[in-house]
């Protein structure tokens, strides 16, 4: 399938090096263009490749297309982070714009499984989204020409293809990551391009511009839904169901071009067969378009269908064909490859032919592709009277506000969920009504439920290009349980609101909040940078009729800066703001510790600072930071490792250190400078492969277990898949835990879900309450693992904490806090940042 034509590749370069490119580089040259519809360069003031075009450039050439076309309407989804609108363009005849909501009704028909609707009769739709990765631009810079040839072709051809098709074009799923990149490519563009790969223009600085605001890598997020940006493409997603998505990425300069379908071993098995073979017949139109230019590519390798949270993978659970392009990147405007001088114009034609592909195909195809989704879904209605799973319970009896966000998910995805009719306990746990909910099974896409709730450890291929698992009930760590009938489920969910909070009286006494509820951590920073004195519990009681578990939290009534009305409302505000119920107490007199026992200890405000910068893994750090500011609304101090040298510590109280820092990253001075700070009190928290920082500089001593496995008849050509099946690419782990330790503090459960993706396993301490978090003896459970892994985690520990002078030394093996849907263990890092000094 690949078409050799290196000559034509280098020459094609050359020239564009030597002459600006016009938009006739990138359109059809068969087809007229309407002269009233204004070209890229009439509004952005360059043409279509020239330079980088920025997100408010594309907005406002996008809204003047929409205001000069009849084909096209333009919607304002919602804001990014930054402010910046996230649009969709709709295009398709006048004639269907008249009767756009009847023709998507029509369309969400098919989706009932019924066979009633006239297919060949019916428009095809197609979402095509550009540029999640904000510095892979070639895909919304050929949305610019992309756009414009939608509004200006004519033709009888191209207007009847209209007349039966939907376009749904997202010219930038990124709009922050994209203004970021383009902004850095730009002010480094010379008047003489300089191909050099040596040259600062291709080397972009840290964070870089692939991901969002809190730099996320939003490509992940098409199931947690965790993001606004990918909120509003899931709605739109659901709104449309479309027959087809496509995907424009980037990949390395020396790469040519990638079309799916990837590794036939590495499709998710709940994806039909068909659906590879319509994606297998999709390509063979990106191949002749590609062929026609002289293009390189290739397909069937490197790239997998198996995570369904990527955006060509989720449309393949429900019932849609994903398309993922990978497109060798220039990086900036030009650069030296092996396929000969790569530009920046050369890579957006190669997105744009696609593009038109893409609609080429959808429109030959139209009826097979209508009649496949229909079918998706009359076969799950088949496989789900079948099963003998009905419905599934989950739930966190202790936690209304974790139950929550895992509902919000399913609510997005239109999954419909019911009220707990009423308490009951399964396989000895508690669901407790309000704080569970019952999905039932028969509903329109009871895959999409299979895949968001299912466990699973057998694979056909042990090579991941993402995680192996993602299970959500055991990242919010709720309980759940399979149900053969619907006789625990009450009504359907409609109206759904977060759950409230309060205080149930004004005390003179005290106030008690136990530290279960997800929001807690926010409650307890709002006390305390109020001045308000707080304590908590080392050990359970119970008073006044209700018990009390490990770190509750007490806030006197007495001897605070605020009088006894003015707490009451300030508590009554901040339990609202946090979805939790303080209780008030009018006596100090418990069974267990009583609420003047020194099992209280006291409770300081936490200054928290974070290392970010060069060398240390931005993900990490922007979930942290996500963490901080969205979730509790706590103020964290982003430390440069260019400037802490000149940073005074003694302001903070916690330092953190994310994953992917060399052992090198800061100097001999650098650590010392930590050390010092923390023995005279600080405590730091390092996460992953500080491991090594830490062992380095004498923080800690950890030992690690190793692996001695050696290639024994492995052959050259399969070196690669042999190293590669011992990577942890993501997979989900059971820990036992001693909930007496404050780092499991809020946890109700004595097992945990953890999520890892490393191979850092670390043999426990000889003191058995040394290791409050500790793998299970067959710990794997969700996802794929080596045999020779395997064995090395079992009883290995995934949590270290070590006193050093005053302060503390703590280290994660695993991110508690991944990809801003681990619920479940984010509560571990606020354990160490709020109780890290009573460990």
């Amino acid at each position: 399938m690949k078409h050799f034509n290196f000559l034509l590749l280098i020459l094609l370069g050359l020239n564009l090096t030597a002459q600006n490119v016009t938009l006739d580089y990138y359109l059809p040259d068969n087809l007229n263009y309407d002269p009233s519809i204004p070209k890229p360069a009439d509004v952005i003031g360059h043409e279509v490749g020239e330079w980088h075009v920025t997100h408010d450039k594309l907005v406002f050439y996008m809204q003047q297309l929409a205001a000069a076309s009849d084909r096209i309407t333009l919607e304002d989804r919602g804001k990014t982070f930054e402010g910046r609108p996230i649009l969709l363009l709709t295009v398709t005849s006048p004639k269907n714009h008249q009767n756009i909501e009847s023709i998507r009704e029509q369309h969400l028909e098919l989706s009932n499984g019924i066979g009633n609707t006239n297919n060949s009769e019916m428009p095809v739709v197609v979402y095509q989204g550009f540029s999640i990765h904000g510095n892979e631009p070639s895909g919304s810079n050929a949305a610019l020409a992309y756009a414009y040839y939608l509004a200006a072709a004519q033709g009888p051809e191209f207007e009847a293809m209209l007349n039966d098709m939907v376009i749904l074009l997202d010219p930038s799923f990124n709009p922050d990551g994209l203004q970021r990149f383009a902004y850095w490519a730009n002010t480094n563009k010379s008047i003489n391009l300089n191909p050099d790969t040596n040259e600062r223009e291709y080397h972009e600085v840290w964070p870089g511009g692939r991901t969002n605001h809190y730099w996320f890598d939003m490509n992940r997020d098409w199931l947690p839904v965790q993001l606004p940006e990918s909120r509003a493409r899931i709605a739109s997603f659901h709104q449309w169901l479309p027959n087809i998505l496509t995907d424009h990425h980037e990949m390395g300069t020396n790469s040519t071009f990638f079309f799916q379908p990837g590794e036939p071993s590495r499709v998710n098995p709940l994806t039909p067969h068909i659906n590879q073979d319509l994606t297998r017949e999709i390509g063979t139109y990106h191949a002749k378009a590609l062929d026609k230019i002289g293009s390189l590519y290739y397909s069937e390798e490197n790239y997998d269908d198996y995570y369904y949270g990527k955006g060509s993978t989720f449309p393949d659970v429900n019932g849609s064909i994903g398309i993922l392009f990978e497109q060798g990147s220039s990086r900036g405007h030009i650069q030296e490859s092996e396929n000969g001088i790569l530009t920046f114009p050369f890579t957006i034609r190669n997105q744009f032919t696609t593009a038109l592909s893409t609609i080429e195909a959808a429109k030959n195809m139209r009826t097979k592709l209508l009649d496949y989704q229909q079918k998706f879904y009359a076969d799950m209605k088949t496989e789900v009277g079948r099963s003998r799973t009905k419905a599934i319970v989950f739930g966190d009896s202790k936690d209304a506000a974790k139950t929550h966000h895992l509902a919000e998910i399913l609510n997005r995805h239109q999954i419909k969920f019911h009220e707990l009719a009423n308490d009951v306990t399964i396989s000895g746990k508690q669901y407790k009504k309000g704080a569970s909910y019952v999905v039932p099974m028969n509903q329109k896409n009871p895959k999409l439920i299979q895949a968001m709730f299912e466990k699973r450890t057998t694979f056909k291929d042990s090579l991941f290009y993402d995680v192996s698992a993602w299970t959500f009930p055991l990242a919010f760590n709720v309980d759940y349980a399979n149900l053969s009938t619907l006789s625990n489920a009450g009504a359907e969910v409609t109206d759904f609101q977060a759950p409230k909070g309060g205080v149930n009286q004004k005390s003179n006494y005290a106030y008690l909040f136990e530290w279960h509820e997800y929001y807690t951590p926010k409650a307890l920073n709002q006390i305390t940078s109020k001045g308000l004195r707080a304590k908590v519990a080392k050990s359970p009681f119970t008073l006044e009729g209700k018990t009390y578990d490990y770190g509750t939290i007490m806030v006197p009534v007495q001897n605070q800066k605020l009088d006894a009305d003015q707490l009451y409302n300030f508590l009554n505000k901040v339990a609202q703001e946090s979805q939790i119920q303080l209780t008030a107490v009018s006596t100090g007199l418990t069974r267990g510790i009583d609420l003047g026992s020194n099992d209280f200890d006291p409770i300081k405000k936490q200054k928290v600072a974070i290392l970010v910068g060069d060398g240390v893994r931005s993900y990490d750090a922007g979930e942290v930071w996500h963490l901080f500011d969205t979730r509790y609304e706590m103020k964290i101090t982003k430390l440069d490792t260019r400037d802490f040298d000149d940073v005074d510590l003694d302001r903070y109280t916690d330092l953190i250190l994310p994953s992917g820092w060399s052992s090198n990253l800061l100097n001999k001075e650098g650590a010392d400078k930590i050390k010092a700070w923390v023995k005279s009190g600080g405590t730091v928290i390092g996460y992953r492969t500080a491991v090594d920082w830490f062992k380095k500089n004498e923080f800690i001593k950890v030992d690690a277990k190793k692996d001695t496995l050696v290639a024994t008849n492995v052959p050259f050509d399969q070196k690669n898949d042999f190293t590669g099946a011992q990577v942890t690419g993501g997979a989900i782990f059971e820990a036992k835990q001693d909930r007496s330790h404050p780092i499991n503090y809020g946890y109700k459960n004595d097992r945990l879900a953890l999520f890892r993706n490393t191979n850092i396993y670390l043999k426990p301490e000889k003191n058995s309450y040394d290791n409050p978090i500790q793998y299970t003896n067959d710990p794997l459970l969700s996802g794929y693992i080596s045999e020779e892994n395997a064995e090395l985690i079992k009883n290995s520990v995934p949590f270290k904490v070590k006193r050093l002078g005053k302060g503390r030394v703590i280290l994660f093996t695993d991110n508690t806090n991944f990809r801003a849907f681990w619920y479940g263990t984010n509560k571990l890092l606020m354990n160490a940042i709020f109780f890290g000094q009573m460990m």
